[in-house]
């Protein structure tokens, strides 16, 4: 070997482990490794490629001379293409010009091979004799390519790469390690007084402790807003914990849940007789709920007529039961709560602006889940907390898990997470939870909608988003409303009305066929 290039190997290879003695991010580190060969061995173009954990697919990582589209598209299978065998085979590959050579797929199309023609070099990259990736290079073709000196010195440079692969997984799994033993004390934390402020630590929950902290004590009603599943029945009863109700009953009503002629009977009471089956006396929720506080839910569910006697109640703190003239007098808190547009609802006469007025007093909104990503990894393990003690199991989720629940969308919000959480909780084999165990729409998030039509254009942007979760669930449970409307917090009653409310009847009708249609092709 020419003195002149043992000199000029020996300042690049000071040169790579100066860079990699300097490091801190992977990515970053090999992508200077292969601009240093560039610049020293007139390298062109150079990529490492490494196996991805979760798939088993090569992919690159770093590159130089490559766009980020160019990188982007160089995936390979193991044994496919040039790239593929030399990590199946572990051994090196030279091609003096790529050009004629069938295996060399071009799968990036970053190298033009009409113009000049180029040679290609690849060595593995190995971790106690086993391949985890590949480190290629592209030099001009010509007869002064010696492409045994090339290999020998890649292979050495490939053997720093791999030592500098491994001590970077060794560093990722003790932060990984680190933060879910960090994750997990806040998340015991956060169990201990979750009565006193709801999980996250994003600006938005920060807000929303801050409003809790300012409205708990006094005596105002509290409208809560917010989709379903973003927990709006745990911020009432952190209000109530926090007031000096606390001690008293704290009574739950869901105006949805019950039929139009029995939320009456259901808030106020009834004497017996009052009504065809009243055989006995029924002591209403705001009675039993004297000094407490009442946490109406889906309020805007709640019949005209009924809305009429809740105001009076609102008013003047009195009321009769059902079948009775005696006036009775109580003293509760009201806490409500919607996931429509109220002001909508008024507008169209569904809900009496009298009645929104006296509960809008203090509105809050909820913030949906994917409004707050920061808060996922908290509450991820607050619920594998939870868990934990009630399937006697202790596990987490991956740092690739965590990458792929953090690009999900999530249409329904906290509720979907937990009970995502509990259905790892029961399937799990061992304490760490890979992505093979995640469901597969967590996968999809950025295929298109076939169901996706316009909505009508007054539509308002609660109801948009409304109107999106329902399509959501429905998509993923085959279009079966009564799965969709358990996964989402509904009843089959509320879940029929939004149907009828976004005109989704033609939508769903469309995709069960079609649905039937791909599986009869299949079959």
């Amino acid at each position: 070997m020419p003195e002149h290039i043992f000199e000029l190997e020996l300042t690049t290879l000071y040169a790579i482990s100066q860079k990699i003695g300097q490091a801190l991010q992977l990515k970053q580190t090999l992508t200077g490794i292969l601009g240093i060969l560039s610049k020293n061995l007139s390298m062109e173009r150079g990529t490492v490629t490494l196996k991805e954990k979760g798939t088993g697919m090569l992919k690159i990582i770093a590159s130089h001379g490559l766009d980020p589209c160019e990188q982007k598209r160089g995936i390979y299978q193991p044994g496919e293409g040039i790239t593929g065998a030399i990590f199946e085979t572990a051994q090196p590959f030279a091609v003096p010009d790529i050009g004629k050579e069938p295996l060399f797929l071009n799968r990036t199309q970053a190298r033009s091979l009409t113009k000049n023609s180029l040679a290609f070099i690849g060595v593995p990259i190995l971790l106690n004799s086993e391949p985890v990736g590949v480190l290629s290079v592209d030099r001009l073709f010509g007869p002064e390519v010696a492409f045994k000196e090339d290999i020998r010195f890649l292979t050495i440079v490939a053997a720093l790469m791999a030592q500098f692969v491994q001590l970077n997984q060794h560093v990722a799994q003790r932060e990984e390690h680190l933060l879910t033993e960090n994750r997990s004390l806040r998340a015991e934390v956060s169990a201990k007084y979750n009565h006193f402020f709801a999980v996250g630590v994003s600006p938005a929950m920060q807000t929303l402790n801050k409003l809790i902290q300012k409205v708990a004590p006094s005596r105002a009603s509290v409208l809560l807003l917010g989709e379903s599943g973003t927990g709006k029945t745990l911020t009432a009863r952190i209000i109530h914990e926090l007031s000096e109700r606390r001690r008293n009953p704290f009574a739950k009503v869901n105006c949805a849940a019950l039929p139009d002629n029995l939320i009456e009977s259901e808030l106020f009471g009834h004497e017996r007789g009052a009504f065809t089956g009243a055989t006995q006396l029924k002591i209403g929720r705001l009675e039993e709920a004297h000094s407490g506080t009442v946490f109406l839910d889906e309020i805007g569910e709640l019949p005209l007529a009924v809305q009429a006697k809740l105001l009076r109640f609102l008013q003047e703190r009195e009321f009769e039961r059902l079948g009775s003239t005696q006036t009775r007098k109580v003293d509760v808190r009201i806490i409500a709560a919607t996931n429509v547009d109220l002001n909508q609802a008024v507008e169209e006469g569904r809900f009496r602006s009298d009645l929104f007025y006296r509960l809008n007093v203090f509105p809050i909104s909820i913030p949906p889940l994917r409004h707050r990503k920061a808060d996922l990894p908290l509450l991820v393990e607050y619920f594998i907390t939870k868990n934990a003690r009630e399937y006697g199991r202790n596990f987490y989720f991956s740092s690739e898990c965590m990458e792929i629940m953090s690009a999900y969308h999530w249409p329904g919000n906290v509720r979907e997470l937990e009970n995502l959480v509990e259905r790892v909780a029961i399937m799990a084999d061992s304490s760490q939870i890979d992505t093979k165990m995640l469901p597969e729409y967590l996968f999809n998030r950025k295929s298109g909608n076939p169901y996706d039509t316009p909505l009508e254009p007054a539509t308002s942007r609660l109801e948009m988003m409304e109107r999106e979760t329902v399509l959501e669930a429905l998509a993923r449970n085959g279009w079966v409303q009564q799965k969709a409307a358990s996964e989402i917090g509904l009843t089959l009653r509320q879940m029929g009305y939004r149907v009828k409310k976004f005109k989704l009847a033609r939508i769903i009708r469309e995709n069960k066929q079609r649905n039937l249609q791909y599986k009869n092709l299949s079959n």
